[in-house]
């Protein structure tokens, strides 16, 4: 599932759920016209518990449209095996990632 906000003219989206070949394939139409906006994108993952090949698949496509426009994406809140799995793929490397706040 995802939702979608503007602040700051930034485009704040919201997934949620499992982020796999399912879900990306639901999203195809989504994420091709996220593509197209001229706007920096912020992912928010914090109820994404699960990713596999083709969400890692998504997020770099959506990133590489993005970065040949001069925009910019970060993702936020991600944790767990998503987070694993993207800093294992070096991901973190190219995207800015931020894990969620905790509290002291």
């Amino acid at each position: 599932m995802m939702t979608s906000a503007i602040t700051n003219q930034m485009l704040c989206i919201n997934l949620s759920g499992d982020f796999d070949a399912l879900a990306v394939e639901e999203l195809r139409n989504e994420f091709d016209s996220l593509s197209e906006q001229q706007q920096d994108i912020v992912i928010d993952m914090q109820n994404v518990e699960f990713i596999d090949s083709s969400g890692i698949g998504a997020i770099v496509f959506l990133f590489k449209r993005l970065r040949s426009q001069d925009l910019h994406m970060s993702i936020t809140g991600v944790h767990g095996q998503p987070l694993e799995l993207m800093r294992y793929l070096r991901i973190d490397k190219c995207i800015s990632l931020f894990e969620p706040q905790t509290e002291s």
